[in-house]
């Protein structure tokens, strides 16, 4: 079987397939760490289930699910706002093995094993912030839908590194899903579907109160608007958005900050930008509008102080921003020349707006209590001073990417500069730092070579 699975990924199918996903100049790559991921199943099978490991096995079958970035839409999702975003090359990959038994056997490279009982798939306090949790609440959800689960060994790798606002945790929470719905039920759960199961598993028994924007995102493949006035049921809409072929690089730069005890800054985000809306009788600032919000300035300052104000605020300008985006990317997908440069510009203005409503409303850049630690402010200024130099190209754009506060940023740069930003950035930040995206395709699926 291992020879044959070896050949099956040496296939111009195969070859195909994986250059989709993670483009050509990755190929290569991308064999060995597939055939990786081959030698240590075979192992695993081996040693965990010894008579499942001969040539009349079940066959072994390749899942994906990508990690996503955030385009627009900087904390808007939890006030039933929009969200643009896309799924990227970063994903989590796993080759597995039905079994006859309930236990599932997690292996990741670099992790320790998860193992699980699929008997007892009720929340643990103990599991709670583990791959363990999300494994038994993506199990228990689907099994409450009435899911006939069996258990399954698998051995899989993750290039989506945690802390980097690309959401490892929703990338492996759509696997499971997919694995489970392929494995034992009929595989034609929608990318919404699984997103509900995963964004549960997260809630629930990792204990995490996150919304639906990542798993969707994941789930869903390629650049998608993601509108959440109706939070349980979002509108996702496909949107066109190819930097490669504009000659520009999207890339996230990790400034490596610390993000132990952030959550209660988190928190205060959708906490404000709620006191607002309960201040006029709503519970989100999707059921108000920005006029109404200018209007009464003085007494929400008043009422709640300046800061709540200034994230709403944000709120207001950043949905309207979304919605520009989208339709400048509809308009430059249509045209081309000068008109296509014109609409290309407009959407990179866009980004850099984004950036500085977070920077100077939302105000999720720095912890004011840690004044030492404002690597995202120095990245985006750094990024600015590169390009602010005479001469050089206006083609650019760069923001902070996911929550915040620490992480990451996002930046669009030229092809013809990528070198020496990189060298730029890693010389602060250190090696490693800059991580070039490829938007994908194919969100969470079944592989097929």
């Amino acid at each position: 079987m291992q020879e044959r699975l070896y050949h099956r990924l040496d296939s111009p199918q195969a070859a195909s397939l994986l250059a989709s996903l993670y483009g050509q100049g990755a190929l290569e790559s991308s064999r060995y760490r597939y055939k990786s991921l081959i030698t240590g199943l075979c192992a695993l099978v081996s040693q965990e289930v010894p008579e499942q490991a001969g040539e009349k096995a079940s066959p072994f079958r390749f899942f994906t699910a990508p990690g996503r970035t955030e385009l627009g839409g900087n904390h808007t999702d939890h006030n039933h706002g929009k969200i643009l975003a896309a799924s990227i090359q970063l994903d989590v990959v796993a080759l597995v093995l039905p079994r006859a038994d309930k236990q599932v056997l997690f292996r990741s490279t670099g992790y320790p094993d998860v193992r699980i009982d699929l008997s007892d798939l009720s929340p643990r306090s103990s599991e709670q912030g583990s791959t363990e949790a999300l494994l038994r609440g993506v199990a228990g959800e689907l099994a409450a839908q009435g899911l006939p689960l069996g258990g399954f060994t698998a051995y899989a790798d993750s290039t989506v590194f945690a802390g980097s606002g690309l959401s490892s945790s929703a990338a492996i929470e759509v696997l499971f899903g997919t694995i489970f719905d392929h494995l034992y039920g009929e595989g034609n759960r929608s990318a919404l579907e699984l997103a509900k199961i995963g964004q549960k598993a997260e809630n629930i028994y990792f204990g995490k109160p996150s919304g639906l924007m990542d798993q969707t995102a994941c789930a869903y493949g390629g650049g998608v608007l993601i509108d959440f006035e109706h939070e349980q049921d979002p509108q996702v809409q496909p949107i066109h958005l190819d930097m490669e072929s504009l000659g520009l690089c999207l890339c996230v730069v990790h400034t490596r900050g610390n993000h132990a005890d952030l959550t209660p800054e988190y928190a205060a985000i959708p906490q404000e930008m709620q006191a607002v809306a309960r201040f006029f009788g709503k519970s989100v600032l999707r059921e108000l509008t920005g006029e109404t919000l200018l209007a009464h300035t003085e007494a929400i300052r008043k009422t709640l102080g300046d800061r709540p104000f200034l994230r709403a605020l944000h709120f207001f300008e950043e949905n309207r921003r979304v919605e520009a985006m989208q339709e400048v990317l509809e308009r430059a997908k249509t045209r081309s020349g000068t008109a296509r440069s014109a609409a290309l510009m407009r959407y990179l203005r866009l980004v850099n707006e984004s950036g500085d409503s977070s920077w100077k409303l939302l105000q999720n850049l720095y912890v004011p209590h840690n004044p030492r630690d404002q690597g995202l402010p120095l990245a985006l200024a750094l990024t600015r001073s590169f390009f602010e130099t005479p001469g050089k190209t206006k083609f650019w754009a760069c923001r902070v990417h996911g929550g915040g506060f620490a992480g990451t940023i996002q930046a669009y740069i030229p092809l013809e500069y990528l070198d020496a930003y990189k060298t730029l950035m890693e010389s602060v930040f250190g090696p490693g730092a800059l991580t070039p995206l490829k938007i994908r395709s194919r969100g969470a699926v079944e592989l097929v070579f």
